[in-house]
């Protein structure tokens, strides 16, 4: 019986190229020069440090710029508030991955109400989609893409 999971990943090299040739362009920038700026990242995090809170809505867009030339999708960056402390300023930005269960359920929800001949449940962060026919699961491919979900998502283990 053929199956697929939709899953949300990043591909968390790309992630680090990113903020890399971020930091590199920071370097560069006239408008940063001798201004203690960086972007830091961790697991799943991207710290902004600057100095005064307009700099880090410039180094988000340069983030940002960075990650689309990399081909990542920046539906998964959830950008938290600014905090500001003396003379710095910080922000986060959370890599968001995996289907969280309130998704997960839209997502079947939307598979169900298709009235496709298709099965869907959840199994942990992917949604398992399984019918008798290739082209039925396609059609759930083409009605996700077209939907406007939060996240971006990807197909992955197709087996037929």
């Amino acid at each position: 019986m053929p199956s697929f999971d939709i899953v949300s990943e990043l591909d968390m090299h790309e992630v680090t190229n990113a903020v890399d040739q971020a930091n590199r362009e920071l370097q560069m920038r006239y408008d940063f020069k001798g201004v203690d700026a960086r972007f830091e990242q961790n697991d799943s995090m991207v710290v902004i440090h600057a100095e005064v809170d307009f700099q880090l809505q410039q180094m988000l867009d340069v983030l940002r710029t960075k990650m689309v030339g990399r081909k990542i999708d920046i539906r998964c960056l959830e950008v938290k508030d600014p905090e500001k402390a003396n003379m710095r300023a910080r922000q986060e930005v959370v890599l968001r991955q995996g289907l969280d269960q309130p998704l997960a359920k839209k997502i079947v929800k939307m598979v169900k109400d298709a009235k496709l001949k298709v099965q869907a449940q959840v199994q942990g962060e992917q949604v398992r989609v399984t019918g008798k026919k290739r082209d039925d699961l396609q059609s759930v491919m083409a009605l996700l893409r077209e939907s406007d979900l939060e996240l971006p998502l990807q197909f992955n283990n197709f087996r037929d």
